[in-house]
């Protein structure tokens, strides 16, 4: 499968600068374990975001020795200079023009860094349509859907999420019989027409509870999973529930969407507190303001719902519609009290 990517093109490099952007995502069924060279231990889906977005532009000089200078919002970082270079002698089969020069990348994002926003899946997703661009460009080839595959696939290789960063709506990593055409080696996009209207219409709101590192990297929760003893039935279950949410997303259920959403969330962090060692990445805030929702759900029965991705703060999810103002109203009274610093990102899905 891999060996698709691999190109026997004619290259003409020379002195250029392209300029991409990728936007985040949020998982709503949640790949947490993973098998060598990024693949999944289990399917996943995600929303893609529409305002939280990295910008990358990547100025490629010919013929200098190859290094990479990486800049982020002006600020030269040498840790991510450092990870960039060993990513791109790690593609270099299937960009084999990539090591013939120096790379001066200026990145910034249009959310806050450390905000439990996926800033490595939109980083490498911009990267890698970046790379691709060139790529087209010294073949003189076209940048076309085969070449989006393509930038969803080196993605995946730097960032497992960052696959499904290159598509809008909903997006599936990870082979699944639910999903024609799904693969792990790069992303899908989920048929638009198998998705009921209520679902295309969404606002997600990230809570900013915590804004600084976390204590376990995702890296190191992704490798703690080889040995946690629920691993295979927590990988067996993504896939029942993919099962279920295929359904759901028919025919517009949108009860037992919440249900299973929030399900996928706890499921998450319940994986971190059962690994050895055992971690927990949510903050008391976290914690109150899930019982809060809870309670106003019960109270109103408006569709206020979260997930939560690998880290304290909280994805506010509700669609739009009747109840919406008083939704907003609720998130910006009584919520915004357990941020770190009143930070809440608004966000809304795209399709």
């Amino acid at each position: 499968m891999e060996n698709q990517f691999i190109k026997k093109n004619q290259y003409q490099i020379g002195n250029a600068v392209v300029t991409q952007h990728c936007p985040s995502n949020i998982a709503l069924i949640k790949y947490w374990g993973k098998y060598e060279n990024q693949i999944p231990a289990n399917p996943s889906i995600s929303y893609t975001l529409n305002h939280c977005k990295t910008l990358t532009e990547i100025e490629f000089i010919a013929g200098e020795d190859f290094s990479v200078q990486t800049y982020l919002s002006g600020k030269l970082e040498l840790k991510f200079s450092e990870k960039i270079e060993k990513y791109f002698k790690n593609i270099e089969n299937y960009l084999p023009w990539i090591l013939k020069g120096k790379y001066i990348i200026r990145t910034e994002n249009t959310f806050p860094h450390s905000s439990g926003i996926a800033s490595s899946a939109s980083g490498f997703g911009a990267i890698a349509k970046g790379l691709m661009e060139l790529d087209v460009l010294f073949s003189n080839q076209q940048m076309d859907e085969e070449a989006l595959q393509k930038a969803s696939f080196l993605g995946r290789l730097g960032s497992g999420s960052a696959c499904r960063s290159l598509y809008p709506g909903l997006v599936v990593w990870g082979k699944t019989e639910e999903v024609a055409g799904s693969s792990d080696f790069y992303a899908v996009p989920y048929p638009n027409d198998e998705v009921h209207a209520i679902f295309k219409d969404f606002n997600d709101w990230v809570l900013l509870i915590h804004e600084g590192e976390k204590s376990v990297s995702s890296t190191v929760g992704h490798g703690l999973m080889k040995t946690n003893p629920y691993a295979e039935q927590r990988f067996q279950q993504a896939h029942v529930n993919f099962k279920k949410l295929k359904e759901i997303l028919r025919i517009g259920d949108l009860p037992a969407f919440i249900k299973l959403v929030e399900h996928e969330a706890l499921t998450l962090h319940a994986m971190m507190m059962m690994s050895d060692p055992a971690f927990i990445l949510m903050k008391t805030g976290t914690l109150e303001v899930i019982n809060k929702i809870w309670e106003f759900r019960k109270n109103t029965q408006l569709p206020l719902f979260f997930t939560l991705d690998a880290g304290a703060n909280v994805h506010l999810l509700f669609p739009n519609g009747e109840g919406t103002a008083s939704i907003k109203n609720f998130i910006e009274q009584e919520l915004m009290q357990y941020t770190q610093s009143k930070g809440v990102v608004k966000d809304e899905m795209i399709f």
